[in-house]
């Protein structure tokens, strides 16, 4: 029987993690009448600079203390409702800018309803690091109000005597946000984002951005990609959903400070839970992904953005795994060969994890496969927002085991730690043809 242990540190959603969001209203008017915006911006400079700064008071009391840099983003905020409307700012004095931008913002809980699905790296920064210890980080999906899917961070530190300590949260946490971002309009195609030059990791969160994730970013799938010639990159598959449509895009970042968010095309871009290898083989990008819903396919391609239709690798197979299967976040190249972790979804829609092996030199080639799940949904585990569903969105080596974080009925974050060995152990070899 293989031995995973579960490390007590469980994450789970909290209402208390709270940003500051643009606050919409109609810009257009109906008939001759003036838009919300434009009334509402009226009625502030209606008032007095006393009352506006009796006002202000009041929002800086509710809310100064529970965010970061309050007065900036009020700030910024009226910069974008000026430009919008055409405002001449300079008879404008500062209170009645800030309370404009107030009017203009509300607190956004982003991870109120759920906190699920990770996927784990070794950190950029590996400075002062042991042999034995490597600084990890980790994306999360966090939902919030609306259902509405971010991308947020955690910083840590695991050892091969699987220890892990996460960096605190800082008390403030930030969103990402572009250059010259038009709010009121929603844009198309690649967007750029960046972490503000204060904000640590573990207190940023990215938000969708375009109309094509306007309901969320949904399972980044993080991989530490290998360019060759000691040339590394982080890239991440997610889904962006739009309400109505999934697509399947790319995050690229070489610091966590840039990040790049892009769409893929082809025919395979059109699904979720895609998968990337971390580095090239035979000068070839590979991806792992699912295209009708119930296998995993093999898929190559010539360009990192861009994915046609690929090979079937695996169908169901045993009983755990009869409805469905899937990745559960990209390839780990090992000695033996690439290690994918898959899930399974069996009778009364059950989620597990389970494990193959692949070729080195030629991933169309599955050498092994678990027969039975490594992690199940069981006992307390099956309670939650979705019940009966463990779900990863990548682990990584460290040591002898495969650190493995995962969300637990799409409501909190666990983590468990597997040995490689073992794993392999228990396998059943898989015959060709």
């Amino acid at each position: 029987m293989l031995d995973v242990y579960h490390h007590p540190l469980r994450l789970r959603a909290d209402p208390a993690r709270v940003v500051v969001r643009p606050f919409q209203l109609a810009l257009q008017a109906n008939g001759n009448a003036p838009s919300r915006t434009e009334r509402l911006v009226r009625e502030v400079l209606a008032m007095t600079a006393a009352q506006a700064r009796d006002e202000l008071a009041v929002v800086l009391k509710d809310f100064e203390a529970r965010h970061w840099q309050t007065r900036r983003i009020f700030m910024a905020r009226y910069h974008e409702i000026a430009g919008q409307l055409g405002l001449d700012g300079a008879a404008i004095d500062d209170e009645h800018r800030q309370l404009i931008g107030a009017y203009f913002c509300h607190e956004y809980s982003y991870a109120a309803a759920a906190l699920m699905n990770p996927s784990a790296v070794p950190h950029p920064d590996q400075s002062g690091m042991s042999a034995e210890s490597l600084r990890i980080l980790m994306s999360l999906r966090a939902v919030g109000e609306g259902h509405i899917s971010s991308v947020a961070f955690r910083e840590g530190i695991v050892t091969a005597d699987r220890e892990l300590m996460l960096a605190p949260e800082p008390p403030f946490a930030t969103a990402t946000d572009t250059v010259h971002q038009d709010s009121a309009r929603l844009p198309s195609g690649a967007v750029t984002v960046h972490r503000h030059r204060d904000s640590t990791l573990s207190g940023t969160v990215i938000f969708p951005m375009t109309a094509a994730q306007a309901k969320g970013l949904e399972d980044l799938r993080l991989v530490r990609f290998d360019h060759g010639d000691d040339d590394h990159e982080w890239l991440g598959t997610y889904t962006a959903y739009n309400g109505a449509a999934i697509q399947s895009e790319l995050l690229r970042t070489r610091d966590f400070r840039r990040f790049d968010l892009v769409p893929m095309t082809g025919a395979a871009a059109r699904n979720k839970g895609m998968a990337l290898f971390p580095r090239r083989i035979d000068g070839r990008y590979w991806m792992i992904g699912r295209q009708d819903g119930e296998n995993l396919f093999l898929i190559a391609s010539d360009r990192l953005t861009h994915w046609d239709e690929g090979t079937r690798l695996l169908t169901p197979h045993y009983s755990w795994e009869l409805v469905q299967i899937g990745n559960c976040g990209p390839p780990i190249e090992l000695d033996e060969g690439w290690l994918l972790l898959t899930h399974g979804v069996g009778a009364m829609r059950k989620y597990s994890i389970g494990a193959v092996l692949l070729d080195k030199a030629d991933p169309s080639r599955v050498i092994g496969r678990t027969a039975a799940p490594l992690l199940a949904a069981a006992d307390q585990d099956r309670e939650g927002y979705v019940p009966n569903v463990v779900y990863s969105c990548g682990g990584l080596r460290i040591g002898d085991d495969l650190f493995l974080p995962y969300g637990v009925a799409d409501s909190s974050v666990a983590f468990a730690f597997v040995p490689i060995a073992g794993l392999l152990a228990m396998m059943e070899p898989v015959q060709r043809g």
